[in-house]
């Protein structure tokens, strides 16, 4: 009895492992986000093990039909749409429950979208973080934009990509970005460029398929042009204890080397 993980190509049929498909072969039942798409895998490598669906609205209980089957001697494999499971995709739930039963848990490695756009950017990867879907409130997407600690790697709706574009050239116009579009599919696509150029490239016209963003490492901080978390962080502090907003912004930028305007700017965004 296992849970075996596979990650699927996220694009390309031919990225699927041998040891993946071995696994699905071997496996008792294949749990899977979309039965049809799964289904078209499968088919093209001759795979004919039983699939149940395992998405993101019926986790709970799938999950512990499926332990149960394993605690019975089955066999799990788990896929998603594309790429690893648990990525922004269906499995926490089912890995944690298999880890409470105690039921082994194997996971095997293959394509995943954010490693080949880290890569591909052409932006230091010795230091980086994945933030999985970019948040859609203004506030909480500067914060995630702001954010220091290297490289960032996060995926974005197509239709967004434009504002979000535009609010990173403002934040910090001159950040290296690339974006990657289409990844191992026909119309593959990375552009690179500073934050500012990429907005104007994508102003009004959002790409087209699925878009992974990754970002270089911020200059915003001491000496920078936009906020430094730290400092934003101080200056709310002052606010929300009485103090004035714009003097507030113009003491802590004083104190951290920052930006006064950004300061304030990323405050009342």
């Amino acid at each position: 009895m296992s849970l075996v993980v596979c990650p699927t190509p996220i694009g390309n049929l031919e990225d699927v492992t041998l040891r993946v498909l071995a696994a699905l072969r071997e496996a008792d039942v294949i749990a899977c986000e979309d039965t049809r798409r799964t289904r078209t895998l499968l088919d093209r490598y001759g795979v004919s093990s039983p699939l149940v669906s395992y998405h993101e609205h019926n986790e709970e209980q799938r999950a512990a039909q499926l332990v149960e089957r394993m605690q019975g001697g089955d066999t799990v494999a788990l896929v998603s749409d594309a790429g690893m499971p648990l990525v922004s995709d269906p499995g926490y739930v089912l890995v944690r429950a298999c880890v409470a039963a105690g039921i082994g848990v194997e996971v095997l490695p293959g394509p995943s979208a954010a490693i080949a756009a880290l890569v591909a950017s052409a932006l230091p990867a010795d230091r980086w973080r994945f933030a999985g879907f970019l948040p859609r409130k203004r506030g909480e997407l500067s914060k995630v934009l702001a954010e220091g600690g290297g490289t960032l790697v996060a995926f974005e709706s197509p239709r967004r990509v434009p504002a979000t574009l535009a609010l990173l050239a403002d934040l910090d116009p001159g950040r290296e970005v690339a974006l990657c579009r289409e990844l191992t599919k026909l119309h593959e696509e990375v552009v690179r460029g500073s934050a500012a150029e990429l907005a104007e490239r994508y102003a009004g016209k959002p790409p087209k398929g699925e878009v992974v963003l990754v970002l270089g490492r911020s200059e915003i901080g001491p000496g920078g042009t936009g906020a430094e978390p730290a400092g934003l962080e101080q200056l709310r502090r002052l606010v929300d204890a009485g103090a004035k907003p714009r003097p507030a912004a113009t003491a802590v930028a004083e104190l951290t080397g920052g930006s006064a305007n950004a300061l304030y700017k990323a405050l009342t965004q």
